[in-house]
């Protein structure tokens, strides 16, 4: 497994709260399988294989990034299948994502500077 820089999300932990984010806000919460379909049409190719994305959803559940819960036994036996993991982003997920989006933004807009060039008094606006 790659290490991790402290403070630092893996690039799939980032993308399952973005998406998570997503079908959260329209379902209350989502599950694995739902989670994956949405994976794959994004197409980055992050996601290897179904496992590579439950054992990171097992890291970020012991990480407290998102919680963890088996659905009634009564919904899935009335839609006639398996039950279902639902996950739900918590407070800490939620700014782990934010936090992550804007230290890879800084990133990005410090590759984007030329080489020795001087910030200006104006943010933005190179000297």
């Amino acid at each position: 497994m790659a290490r991790r820089r402290p403070g630092t999300l893996f690039p799939l932990e980032l993308d399952i709260l973005d998406v998570g984010t997503v079908l959260q806000s329209a379902d209350g919460s989502f599950y694995g399988f739902a989670l994956a379909k949405q994976l794959a049409a994004g197409g980055d190719g992050g996601l290897t294989a179904h496992g590579t994305l439950y054992k990171a959803l097992s890291r970020m559940t012991e990480a407290g990034l998102i919680e963890a819960s088996w659905e009634d036994p009564a919904v899935a036996e009335g839609e006639g299948r398996p039950r279902r993991r639902l996950y739900r982003i918590t407070g800490e997920g939620a700014t782990a994502r934010d936090r992550e989006h804007a230290r890879l933004a800084s990133e990005a807009a410090a590759t984007a500077r030329p080489a020795g060039a001087a910030w200006s008094q104006t943010p933005g606006v190179i000297a």
